[in-house]
Formats: C-alpha cells, sequence, structure tokens
C-alpha cells in the first residue's frame, strides 16, 4: 500500500509557527522529488515549496519565501514544511507530492498525493 501521510497540522494564531510532515509508506522517498502545496476554500491549489530528491536545491514560491523552509530526511523517509510567522491567507489544506524526477517543480505535476492536512491561522 503506496502511501503520503502528511501530518502537524492544526490551529495557531497569526505569526504563530507549525511544522508539517510527510511521510512516505510502502516506498522510499530516495528518489523523488518533493513538493508542498496548499489549497484554500475556493482557490486553486498552488505550489508553495519543493526540494530536489537529494535535498540539494530547494524552491520557494512568493508567498512562503523567507517564512517557510523545507527539508528532508531520507533515513525517515520524511519531508518537513517549516512555518514561521504565519498569516489568515495561510490558511489551507497543505499537501505534500512526490515526483520521480531529481529536480522539483511548483506546478502540479507530481505523480503521488497524499490526502491533506488542515492549516488554520486564525486569532
Amino acid at each position: 500500500h503506496l502511501q503520503l501521510v502528511e501530518s502537524g497540522g492544526g490551529l495557531v494564531q497569526p505569526g504563530g509557527s507549525l511544522i508539517l510532515s510527510c511521510a512516505a509508506s510502502g516506498f522510499t522517498l530516495d528518489y523523488y522529488a518533493i513538493g508542498w502545496f496548499r489549497q484554500a476554500p475556493g482557490k486553486e491549489r498552488e505550489g508553495v515549496s519543493c526540494i530536489s530528491s537529494s535535498g540539494g536545491s530547494t524552491k520557494y514560491a512568493d508567498s512562503g519565501r523567507g517564512r517557510f523552509t523545507i527539508s528532508r530526511d531520507n533515513a525517515k523517509n520524511t519531508v518537513y514544511l517549516q512555518m514561521n510567522s504565519l498569516k489568515p491567507e495561510d490558511t489551507a489544506v497543505y499537501y505534500c507530492a512526490a515526483r520521480a524526477r531529481w529536480q522539483c517543480v511548483l506546478t502540479t505535476k507530481y505523480d503521488r498525493w497524499g490526502q491533506g492536512t488542515q492549516v488554520t491561522v486564525s486569532s
């Protein structure tokens, strides 16, 4: 059973921090670039950040650049997204996705998707 499972979402106050995890089961992430995406109600799914299969390069959308940090631990078969200085507009369902390529992209051209985890930023 091949799965990507997101966790770590929840309710946080504006300015707060949250770290999301994306754990793979049934397959290894070693050869996959990983992306984080989000989708707010009534909005198109958008790329947030991504990381190459080796972890040697990363990309960030303007919305999260300087506030978000993506990382991976292939030994744990897990990718993380640390989010700082959260804003209400960051409220969305966050998804991780795996792509069988070395390089990552911030488009939705990924092979495997998780079910998402809800992030709500509100006072």
